[in-house]
């Protein structure tokens, strides 16, 4: 038991930077982002982590200015990764019923 209290003393300070890097990613994509482009066309994607890179990599090509980019990237992965599930989006007013 002293084992485990001592293992959760020492882990929480590194789950406490995931989170904060998590956050910091969350402000980022909300700073940088949304400057170009709405975030749905964010979130309803699910890449492994390299894509994600590859797609940072873009975005920076085309001139976005990324401060925190591992931030970003952690961010990305831990929220839209591959392993996630595709969200259920809201149909949009002027879509046709599913009865008609």
């Amino acid at each position: 038991m002293k084992r485990l209290a001592c293992f959760l003393f020492l882990a929480a300070p590194m789950l406490a930077a995931d989170a904060a890097t998590i956050e910091k990613g969350r402000a980022q994509e909300k700073r940088q982002c949304i400057q170009c482009h709405g975030l749905r066309i964010i979130h309803v994607q699910r890449l492994p982590r390299g894509a994600w890179e590859r797609e940072l990599d873009k975005m920076v090509r085309w001139g976005a200015v990324i401060t925190e980019r591992e931030a970003l990237l952690e961010y990305l992965a831990a929220n839209y990764g591959d392993d996630k599930p595709l969200p259920v989006l809201p149909r949009s007013a002027d879509a046709p019923s599913a009865g008609k």
